[in-house]
């Protein structure tokens, strides 16, 4: 092995041990007490506390209440988001319509206005509707968005135009190439939206702390806050809950992130 190598490889795993040292931390202050946290030198190794702090936990919050919600929404957002993304990624890709091309950047434009000066005529939408305190003020404004639409429309322009006009010549209408040819192609890209959506509905806390009301609805960020607002002192019992609302963030990464690198690598091969 060259020096380059070394030196790469070297630099790469001090990379890793950067990324994953976070989260190995939040492990272990989950499984000890919190004076083991605070103690001089900080505890590196795993306690046996976990289960200690878990039912505190499950005490304090209705977790489980919580966690539903969250999965509920996330996943309702990200289905509507690779739908209505993908659908309308792949029209603006290959139909074109009067006005096609002054729709698509006034949509590229709204991308460069900030999400907090848009809280304000959200609110009042969602208002009026009468759907505050609803899960269709977490679900509905998020159905479709500017990024994803440009990241589908890039990913579709690769589609070949022969193999949609084999697909008219076999009786496909527009919707059934849609449905039939783009969207086998769209996989990794599909796959990497699935992911950035549900990553970041997860992680959402503005938007559902503004419209949601009902304690029993709330998600599972809002549900953290509280926790760590009334046991402000006990980091351990805080950094279990955190862990306990991660690990279906990780889970679902690694179920979508093998089907976004089997396309990857299908269409390696192909090409």
């Amino acid at each position: 092995m060259t020096a380059k190598k070394i030196f790469v490889h070297t630099f790469l795993l001090i990379g890793v041990i950067f990324s994953i040292f976070p989260f190995y931390w939040l492990v272990v202050m989950s499984t000890n007490e919190t004076s083991a946290i605070f103690s001089s030198p900080p505890k590196l190794v795993f306690g046996n506390y976990f289960l200690v702090n878990y039912h505190n936990v499950m005490d304090n919050i209705n977790f489980y209440r919580a966690l539903f919600n969250t999965l509920f929404i996330a996943i309702a957002s990200s289905v509507l988001q690779l739908f209505f993304n993908s659908l309308t990624g792949f029209t603006f890709s290959k139909f074109k319509f009067p006005g096609s091309k002054v729709l698509f950047y006034l949509m590229m434009a709204t991308m460069m206005i900030p999400a907090q000066m848009l809280l304000v005529p959200q609110f009042i939408i969602i208002k009026e509707l009468g759907w505050l305190g609803s899960y269709k003020a977490l679900i509905i404004p998020g159905m479709a968005s500017a990024f994803g639409i440009f990241w589908i429309r890039q990913y579709a322009l690769a589609i070949h135009d022969d193999l949609l006009e084999a697909g008219r010549i076999d009786g496909c209408t527009k919707f059934g190439l849609y449905w039939r040819i783009a969207l086998p192609i769209l996989r990794p890209a599909l796959a990497f939206l699935a992911i950035s959506t549900f990553m970041g509905v997860w992680e959402d806390y503005l938007w559902p702390l503004i419209v949601l009301t009902d304690t029993s609805k709330f998600t599972l960020m809002l549900t953290l806050q509280q926790l760590k607002s009334v046991h402000t002192g006990d980091y351990s019992m805080v950094m279990t809950g955190t862990l306990l609302a991660t690990i279906p963030v990780i889970a679902f990464f690694l179920l979508v992130s093998r089907q976004f690198i089997a396309g990857i690598m299908e269409g390696a091969v192909k090409s």
